[in-house]
């Protein structure tokens, strides 16, 4: 019975031990992708950095297990079998626990779909809401060049000032959306890597929101750094 119970206790330690700390399961299915390897990076000191990779001979379906300590974003990447690098990579916000994504060969990295992390959900209505600023942005432009071509100082002026104030609603979103946020790792990546040249009062306004546990995080740290660099200057 002792030794039945030693088995037993050292094959949970063996299996524990082959377990990543802080896991995400991530699986998926690559429609139309018989041969090639997919690899899954993440950017490390400024650099984008290969984790793991898994080559597909001819079953469309993937799994990667890999510790993710605190939500980062991570890049699923193709080579295909002749060895060329596809141009698009496909962006999503890693977490522990079991995420999924689902895409095919002809359209990676433009059309897909990540579900099983929280801070994903919330980086995509992000994504939606800056995308109606962009829109916006757009008009005025297309506008301005109209206005320059006919020569309409007036009316070109009017325009300047009014992308400015689109740009300045931009702005003014994402702070409000990551202090809606502030309770997900999502609040200060944006902060950090969505809104170029923001303040730091901004910067500081959310990082006062931020419970422990989200200041602890990478994004964090990395807005922590950010605003103790301002600081500096």
């Amino acid at each position: 019975m002792k030794l039945y119970f030693s088995v037993l206790l050292l094959t949970l330690i063996v299996f524990t031990s082959c377990t990543p700390a802080h896991e995400m399961k991530l699986t998926g299915t690559v429609d139309g992708l018989k041969k090639g390897t997919l690899i899954l990076q993440k950017i490390e000191d400024s650099a984008l950095v290969s984790i793991d990779s898994i080559v597909m001979t001819g079953d469309e379906n993937f799994e990667f297990s890999v510790s993710v300590p605190s939500p980062e974003v991570h890049y699923l990447y193709l080579r295909l079998k002749n060895g060329d690098l596809m141009d698009e990579r496909i962006p999503f916000f890693a977490e522990e626990g079991e995420m999924n994504i689902v895409t095919t060969l002809e359209n990676f990295g433009n059309e897909y779909q990540v579900t099983g992390s929280k801070n994903q959900e919330k980086l995509e209505e992000y994504e939606k809401l800056m995308q109606r600023y962009a829109n916006k942005n757009l008009d005025v432009v297309s506008l301005k060049l109209k206005a320059m071509a006919e020569k309409n100082d007036s009316a070109y002026n009017a325009l300047q000032k009014q992308e400015e104030n689109v740009l300045r609603s931009k702005y003014l979103a994402s702070v409000n959306y990551a202090l809606a946020q502030k309770d997900f790792e999502i609040a200060p990546y944006i902060m950090v890597y969505e809104i170029e040249g923001i303040t730091k009062k901004y910067l500081d306004t959310v990082y006062k929101t931020l419970p422990q546990n989200i200041k602890n995080s990478k994004y964090g740290t990395d807005l922590e750094s950010l605003l103790n660099a301002q600081g500096a200057k």
